[in-house]
């Protein structure tokens, strides 16, 4: 009877990681436009007067509110309020696999073909300082590259060293976090927006 109970609590609660309930939340969009009959792949600069990020190249994207009924009603919130597309005429392709940067931080990204024209004309320019455009096809022949981000534990100031075992000799384990670059004209992308765009090409590859 316990071993039933148990099983159909499991099954009616789960998640993709643990912690995924209480981390931080947001999605994105990866646009696909079309320029002059060729697929495109549409990216935000994020508006110089932002508070977070200024200046950083960017899918249309963000924070998942507790009003969104899914991850892709927030990306296509946040790319309407981005971008000025109405998400009736969006055409999602499909999601892809969450990015778990952290256990307290997830993206969701969703692949859709949107209206190019919508967009030059109508982009919120509190929020996008502009937009520009990077043809499939030279993604598909660019060789991104890689440099590695050394990221060291650091316990807070209250940490209970008492309870573990070597106390403050405990050796914490570093890691190295890989950061890949895409130069594009006068653009580089780069952070999670290339981590999940490599994702992408090397799926269409």
């Amino acid at each position: 009877m316990f071993l039933d109970k148990l099983k159909d609590r499991l099954n009616e609660n789960q998640t993709l990681f643990i912690g995924e309930d209480t981390a931080f939340r947001s999605a994105v969009l990866i646009p696909l436009v079309q320029v002059e009959g060729e697929w495109h792949i549409l990216f935000e600069v994020r508006a110089f007067t932002m508070r977070k990020q200024p200046g950083d190249i960017s899918f249309p994207g963000g924070r998942i509110d507790s009003t969104d009924a899914t991850p892709l009603a927030a990306a296509l919130r946040e790319t309407h309020e981005e971008l000025g597309v109405d998400p009736k005429t969006v055409t999602l392709v499909r999601p892809l696999s969450p990015y778990v940067a952290s256990p307290s931080f997830v993206v969701y990204p969703f692949v859709a073909a949107i209206d190019y024209d919508q967009i030059i004309h109508s982009y919120n320019k509190a929020e996008v300082e502009e937009v520009f455009t990077v043809p499939v096809n030279w993604l598909l022949n660019y060789e991104p590259y890689m440099h590695r981000v050394s990221v060291e534990p650091t316990p807070s100031s209250d940490f209970p060293f008492e309870k573990i075992m070597n106390g403050a000799q405990y050796q914490w384990r570093n890691r190295s976090m890989e950061e890949w670059f895409y130069d594009y004209e006068q653009y580089t992308i780069w952070g999670l927006t290339a981590r999940i765009l490599k994702h992408f090409i090397g799926i269409l590859k």
